[in-house]
């Protein structure tokens, strides 16, 4: 089974956030997931998102793909605990 860590989309219509999923990479966009790992909010200035950092690391060990945006998600993760 290929896992990804990818993005659930959630809200209403021009007011999306996000959920942060490991899920079957051929499971549709909203639909089956494995677990939450955080939450992203698009809108919102500053700081938009929370991650479960270590399971986030624990996933990607075990082979799972992030998707560009929640690459990128981690990355500025690790940067803030670095700091």
């Amino acid at each position: 089974m290929a896992v990804a860590i990818r993005l659930r989309r959630e809200g209403g219509k021009n007011h999306p956030y996000y959920s942060i999923v490991v899920a079957d990479q051929r499971s549709p966009r909203d639909g089956k997931f494995i677990e939450i790992i955080g939450k992203y909010d698009p809108k919102q200035e500053g700081e938009n998102f929370t991650i479960k950092l270590e399971r986030a690391e624990h996933w990607i060990q075990c082979g799972a793909r992030p998707s560009q945006t929640v690459g990128s998600i981690v990355n500025k993760a690790r940067k803030k605990i670095a700091a």
